[in-house]
């Protein structure tokens, strides 16, 4: 049987390992990818699903995002199946147990990078992100906004980037080993 439940610091490792089967190094490369680096997804917005046996199978997180001058947004990814488990229905079942938290956490707008075709059953589109930009992303037809408020994402333009608020990675991270944050300089 399928779980899907928060993501626990501990399972770093063993999510590391599933994005590698999912996605290989190309992973590395990606816009969205580089935006993350460093950084802790959105408190309480990384879900993963699990077997009975406790095997990680599938990941899903969501991150802040400054959109434009004027306002902030959730970016998904990466919503990663190991590939034994493809064609089951856990992508989609973690798409919507993230964007079912997001809104419940009042969040206004989620965007991602990927497949128009695979993200418009979940409400995705490009209708409202023609004016927004991802550094490095060269197919602008792969950046896709899902509005959980109406209108949030109305006349967004200009480029996703880090919030300022998140300069530095939170604490959690580091006890789980992913960063490593800057030592107290001496009194």
């Amino acid at each position: 049987m399928l779980h899907i439940r928060q993501e626990k610091p501990s399972e770093a490792g063993a999510r590391e390992a599933l994005l590698d089967a999912a996605y290989g190094p190309v992973r590395f490369t990606k816009p969205s990818q580089r935006l993350r680096a460093g950084r802790a997804p959105a408190r309480g917005l990384s879900f993963v699903a699990v077997e009975d046996d406790g095997r990680m199978i599938g990941s899903v997180r969501l991150w802040e995002v400054a959109v434009g001058s004027d306002r902030t947004a959730l970016l998904l990814g990466p919503l990663a199946v190991h590939p034994d488990h493809r064609q089951q229905g856990i992508g989609g079942a973690l798409m919507r147990h993230a964007m079912r938290i997001a809104a419940r956490r009042h969040h206004a707008a989620v965007l991602l990078v990927g497949d128009p075709a695979y993200y418009g059953r979940f409400g995705f589109t490009a209708e409202k992100t023609g004016k927004l930009w991802l550094p490095g992303l060269g197919d602008r037809s792969r950046l896709l906004g899902h509005e959980i408020v109406t209108g949030s994402l109305d006349g967004a333009r200009g480029s996703i980037r880090m919030p300022k608020k998140d300069a530095r990675p939170r604490l959690i991270d580091a006890m789980a080993g992913l960063v490593t944050l800057p030592q107290p300089k001496a009194a």
